[in-house]
């Protein structure tokens, strides 16, 4: 399978967005993890707090500007495209991504479930190896210090897994992707959020309708006490982008 062509690329706030609709994202990586060569590849899901984070993280600001794919996870990431460059960017969200990439290639894709609390990423990997009869090629949850860096991305190098799902929060996991690429040498790594966590059932998924709309921070913040502290956050974002919006019409 040939890799098709690179996609358009927009910039928002120093930070790389491509302009990927879910379908043409799976084609893309799904070439990458058929290709016999093997090269890595790390891959953004950009959303709101990601941009208001990265402004006081220099090393998560340099991990998603050199990734080779950044999609847009969520509504606000749209809206902003669309308020600063006019683009209608659509959304490719981590879960759809990593359920899609596990629905096309089933058993011949090897996953590496790197993250959530002890135990958590066995379910997981459990359940996906049930759900879609992918191979599960290693399990590390993701409460673990820098100085063990090293030990895990040669864990995760020596599995061979074709796709690595880094569940250890925003910037975190980024930085330890690309830091650790070339030792890991995994076709595609992405920062996965909490997808491990659905996987293995101990999150929710948002419900079908708040996806669709494309609202469904709206529904976690608001039903997860522990995400009360995001709203903030997504407060900030949008003064962000109306003073940016501002200073691009002077």
């Amino acid at each position: 399978m040939t890799t098709p062509e690179p996609p358009q690329r927009l910039t928002l706030f120093d930070l790389p967005l491509d302009v990927l609709s879910l379908e043409p994202v799976l084609d893309r990586l799904g070439a990458w993890v058929t290709d016999p060569v093997r090269a890595p590849h790390t891959v953004v899901t950009l959303n709101p707090e990601f941009i208001v984070q990265s402004r006081t993280q220099p090393d998560f600001v340099n991990a998603m500007q050199v990734a080779d794919l950044v999609t847009a996870d969520g509504v606000g990431t749209v809206w902003a495209a669309r308020q600063l460059t006019g683009t209608e960017v659509p959304r490719a969200p981590g879960f759809d991504i990593v359920q899609g990439l596990m629905q096309r290639h089933g058993p011949r894709l090897r996953v590496f479930f790197l993250g959530a609390k002890p135990g958590v990423a066995e379910v997981a990997a459990q359940n996906a190896a049930r759900d879609y009869g992918i191979q599960v090629a290693g399990i590390h949850h993701g409460y673990f210090d820098l100085p063990d860096d090293q030990r895990v991305a040669e864990l995760v190098r020596e599995s061979r897994a074709d796709l690595l799902l880094t569940g250890m929060g925003a910037g975190r996991q980024e930085t330890f992707n690309q830091y650790w690429r070339q030792v890991m040498n995994v076709p595609v790594m992405i920062g996965c959020g909490g997808v491990i966590d659905v996987l293995a059932g101990t999150a929710d998924l948002a419900p079908a309708w708040t996806r669709r709309l494309g609202v469904e921070w709206i529904w976690r913040v608001g039903l997860d006490r522990k995400r009360w502290n995001r709203a903030p956050r997504l407060a900030q974002f949008v003064r962000m982008v109306r003073a940016e919006k501002k200073r691009l019409k002077k």
